[in-house]
């Protein structure tokens, strides 16, 4: 499936993945930024989010659409930056085409088999008992209180709140969808074998179980330290598009 996509500059192309609660205008703002930088940045919506409706009767696979969509506009290699589920498409993108990932940024990563802090347990919490209730704006609220910093400017929060509120609508309507195998499940080692340059990063105020994830997958990647992006929460990248574009350049504009 071809996912819908923005795309600015020329260069080495960067593909960016957005959060589970956000879609490809969460970075709006870092498109312009890079192709400034001389990058040919590539936002995607990922399957079920903003404009990439959930396929009827199929299982879906988003790395496989990261590729299909990259093959459709002839990229043929690529860093690939993603946040939260977008660092989860990113890796399972990098598992099953190491040969054409020349890099990898992933910010605010948690394996789903890390038992939830009280702090995460609470923010879904909230948001299912809102969506239980048919409380829409509630859950919108629940979402941007759990995901943004309390230093987060007025602007952010807003465009936060309008992809939660698209998304969470969406969700709604056509349900969760069927997720083919995961190529991560598949080899238990494939990500201590991945030879693939990568940073792993953090925003300064997210929960603690992205700092345990991130720091074990950075330990797993042999990516050196967790990098933490001062003054952001779980949408660092959205918070803070000036920072987490010189970590993205700095990390891989030679390569």
């Amino acid at each position: 499936m071809l996912l819908p996509f923005d795309e600015a500059g020329q260069g080495q192309p960067v593909v960016l993945l957005h959060a589970r609660p956000t879609d490809r205008t969460m970075w709006r703002a870092h498109l312009p930024l890079l192709a400034e930088a001389g990058v040919r940045a590539i936002a995607l919506d990922l399957p079920g989010h903003g404009d990439s409706p959930l396929p009827d009767h199929r299982e879906v696979a988003p790395w496989a659409d990261v590729l299909d969509t990259l093959d459709h506009l002839g990229v043929d290699r690529f860093v690939l930056a993603g946040n939260s589920l977008g660092a989860l498409v990113a890796l399972q993108t990098a598992v099953t085409a190491p040969e054409r990932v020349r890099g990898l940024a992933l910010i605010g990563y948690r394996p789903h088999d890390l038992p939830p802090s009280p702090r995460l347990q609470t923010a879904w919490d909230r948001e299912k008992t809102a969506l239980d209730a048919d409380d829409i704006e509630a859950a919108v609220q629940a979402g941007v209180d759990s995901w943004t910093s309390p230093n987060a400017s007025d602007e952010v929060r807003a465009h936060a709140a309008d992809m939660l509120r698209r998304q969470l609508t969406s969700q709604l309507a056509h349900g969760e969808p069927n997720l083919a195998t995961d190529p991560l499940s598949q080899n238990a080692d494939a990500l201590r074998t991945l030879a693939i340059p990568a940073l792993v990063g953090v925003g300064e105020l997210d929960m603690p179980d992205f700092f345990q994830g991130g720091k074990s997958l950075a330990d797993e990647l042999d990516a050196g330290d967790l990098v933490v992006v001062p003054n952001a929460g779980h949408l660092a990248p959205l918070e803070q598009p000036e920072a987490f574009c010189a970590l993205l350049l700095n990390a891989f504009r030679s390569r």
